[in-house]
């Protein structure tokens, strides 16, 4: 069985596409062998900045004889319906079989077809993996329409067996495959021949060449970190910048520079940005200062000198990067001391958040005020949440953050600290965005609690007032983050909020600010006696003169009207939107992404869904720990057949309150017992229900469920030996209104109607 080696050489591959495109040709390639009738082993696929490299191992030599057989017109249907099918299939009538059918006799073909070699096999796939790559961007050069993604110069493919190795005969766009390849741009760059995967990979090293993304990546990190061990310093991780790095070079060079003494004082993170956005370096840090030192670069050729003539070029490069960055520190500075963050602040009143949505600055005041409306909640002291909230975003006007977008936050940190404000609003800056992913920091501190929870919920309020929710899998504006932020900063902090008190109290402040003396707000409704009021600025105007109101009172306004949004008085409105629809819809998408948060930590979804159905559902810390502790009782014996009685309860309970058209929901009454069970499952409830009361007053779900598993023997024992539709009408009600208890008493905790199976 013959090994198959691909390898297409061309100019510099941009390293963030070589990872998939190795993956895309192993992908085509072996895919295309399995569907010409091909098998093989195993594959493995490679990749350098100037190739991509196959290697399949244990390829069958051909593909196998096959017949298809094909089922043709009946033997009494006309002529030409023969010569078609006779046509279609390039047999003769002689060569036709006829069988009998239900409906009588038909012709049948059977077809041969034959095996092909695996070399003619491997021309074809490999002719159509190249010519329909998926390139996120390609190009085409000189005369041709062959499109790679940078000019092809070469394809190498071989099929080795014991006879030796041999190629493949194709040729695309004057490209003649071979059994050459070339080694490194500068340090191996002669052709030379291969005739297997372990002989090719040997001659690559020889001419200088790493085939294996992970063995580049590993010598960078390896001597790297050892340069820097050998000075004192440490090397900072950065593992998205190492595979882009180790995408270069064929063969890495570390070298390590020094950063010049005028930029040391600037923040480490400026530095590090800097040196990796602008020049792909690495940072390296003094432990004892905490300052970024020095700095890795990464040459992809070995010079007589060392490296010095790339040290001195690189560190030019750096020094006019840093300038500027030193520039735009001490200008933000010099403002800052000036004016504090306020003075960035005011700036902000001209950039536009949203076009629906206002400015900036209006947006600021909308958290500053749901900050202070949360801080009580989260121990925060209100003064310094509303601070912070009103400069956390100062730095968004910062020459520093206009230039390292990335930074947003941190920086705003520095010139928190750097205007002497305390360390919980300068924490606030930066920690008020996260978390901004599922493996993000969560804040903890009360005062960046509280930013970050209203900056997040303003933001969902705000779109979902304006009705640009997420649809399908489009979200532009993040807004299934946000809530996850939401849910994360809730749990990961064991916080006891009304979230949906919080919405409505966010909803009303957006509509509020959105308020403006340019444009009208019509709201639909009966207010002293008129039917439309035009809201601006703050001001009602009915059909007299306006009437300025409270903020409360127009709290409660909003609350009561559904509110046209960028309407002209007396014209059709675009949209209507109604507070409390607002604030429903939006507790309903936060329940959605909870969803999904504890299914990823195993939580069935019927769990959650049997929880969400009961009151205080806008409480997610109590909502989880209901959901946590059904999973927990469900999983046991007990849990499973106290589950099945509670539905067997519930649904003879249901029919028979359908069938009579009441409600039996009270009056059981153990006098009218007749057998042991019947009596033992009253004295089972009455020495359960304290105990659940108890435990459920103190939000000790499991417990409350441990004292409901008493009840799992009774109630079986109870359909076991009872007949609930007695004939005689006082026993059936009785026990009715006994499985209604029974009903009340397991549905305490969750909606157990909504548990499956």
């Amino acid at each position: 069985m013959p090994d198959l080696l691909i390898e297409l050489f061309s100019e510099e591959i941009p390293a963030r596409m070589q990872a998939k495109a190795a993956d895309d040709l192993k992908r085509m390639v072996t895919d295309g062998l399995v569907e010409a009738g091909l098998t093989y082993a195993s594959a493995g696929a490679f990749h350098t900045p100037r190739r991509l490299a196959l290697s399949v191992e244990g390829l069958t030599a051909a593909s196998r004889d096959t017949v298809e057989e094909r089922k043709g017109p009946r033997t009494d249907a006309p002529e030409k319906a023969l010569e078609g099918f006779l046509r279609s299939t390039g047999l003769t009538r002689d060569q036709l079989e006829i069988r009998d059918e239900k409906k009588g006799q038909a012709y049948f073909a059977r077809i041969t077809h034959e095996g092909r070699s695996a070399q003619a096999i491997v021309a074809e796939v490999l002719d159509a993996a190249i010519r329909n790559f998926p390139w996120p961007k390609s190009m085409r050069w000189g005369a041709g329409d062959l499109r790679w993604v940078r000019p092809l110069h070469s394809i190498l493919c071989i099929l080795t067996d014991e006879q030796g190795a041999q190629v493949v005969p194709m040729q695309i766009e004057g490209i003649e495959a071979g059994a050459a390849t070339r080694g490194h741009r500068f340090m191996g760059p002669d052709a030379f021949t291969v005739s297997s995967f372990e002989d090719y990979e040997t001659k690559l090293k020889r001419a200088r060449v790493m085939l294996r993304a992970e063995e580049r990546a590993e010598t960078i990190w390896s001597e790297a970190s050892s340069q820097a061990f050998a000075q004192g310093l440490a090397l900072v991780e950065d593992r998205g910048l190492l595979d882009e790095v180790s995408g270069l070079v064929e063969l890495p060079v570390v070298l390590m520079g020094e950063i010049g003494e005028e930029f040391l004082d600037l923040p480490p993170e400026v530095l590090q940005t800097s040196m990796k956005e602008h020049q792909k370096f690495f940072s390296v840090r003094d432990p004892r200062s905490g300052k970024i030192t020095r700095f890795v670069t990464v040459a992809n050729i070995e010079t007589p000198d060392h490296g010095a003539t790339i040290l001195a070029g690189n560190g030019k490069v750096l020094a006019a990067r840093l300038s500027d960055a030193k520039f735009f520190w001490e200008n933000d500075l010099r403002i800052v001391e000036a004016g504090g963050l306020e003075a960035m602040v005011e700036g902000l009143s001209n950039v536009t958040f949203h076009n629906k949505l206002g400015s900036q600055s209006a947006r600021i005041a909308r958290i500053a005020a749901l900050a202070r409306e949360i801080a009580p909640q989260v121990s925060a002291d209100a003064d310094d949440a509303e601070k912070a909230a009103r400069v956390a975003k100062a730095d968004l006007r910062s020459e520093m953050v206009g230039e390292f977008p990335e930074l947003q936050g941190l920086m705003g940190r520095y010139y928190a600290q750097a205007q002497g404000l305390s360390p919980e609003i300068a924490a606030a800056a930066q920690e008020h965005y996260q978390p901004l992913g599922p493996s993000d920091a969560v804040p903890s501190a009360p005062v960046s609690v509280a930013v970050a929870l209203a900056d997040k919920l303003d933001t969902l309020a705000g779109f979902w007032a304006i009705d640009e929710k997420p649809t399908g899998s489009k979200d532009p504006f993040a807004l299934r983050r946000a809530a996850l932020g939401v849910i994360r900063l809730v749990l990961s902090n064991g916080l006891r909020l009304k979230l949906s008190e919080l919405v409505a109290f966010s909803y009303r402040r957006t509509v509020i600010s959105l308020v403006q003396a340019d444009r009208a707000w019509v709201l639909e409704g009966e207010h002293e006696g008129d039917e439309h009021w035009v809201l601006g600025a703050g001001t009602f105007i009915g059909e007299a003169e306006p009437v300025k109101r409270e903020e409360a009172e127009l709290f409660k306004l909003i609350d009561q009207c559904e509110i046209s949004l960028n309407v002209v008085p007396g014209e059709k409105s675009e949209r209507i939107i109604a507070s409390e629809a607002v604030s429903n819809d939006l507790l309903s998408f936060f329940h959605d992404r909870l969803k999904v948060h504890l299914r990823a930590e195993g939580i069935p979804h019927d769990v959650i869904d049997a929880c969400i159905a009961m009151p205080g559902n806008d409480d997610l810390t109590l909502l989880v720990a209901r959901a946590e502790a059904l999973a927990a009782f469900l999983k046991t014996e007990d849990g499973t057949n106290l589950t099945q009685g509670f539905k067997r309860a519930n649904n003879i309970l249901t029919q028979a309150e359908e069938k009579d058209g009441v409600e039996y929901s009270y009056g059981a009454d153990a006098k009218f017992a007749e057998s042991a069970e019947e009596k033992a499952l009253f004295a089972a409830l009455d020495g359960a229900q304290p105990k659940i009361d108890a435990a459920m007053a103190s939000e000790d779900f499991g417990a409350a469920m441990g004292a409901m598993a008493s009840l799992r023997a009774p109630i079986d024992a109870f359909f076991e030996a009872v007949q609930v539709n007695a004939d005689n009408q006082v026993l059936r009600r009785n026990r009715l209104n006994l499985l209604s208890r029974i009903r009340a008493t397991c549905g305490a905790v969750a909606d157990l109607t909504k548990i499956e199976g």
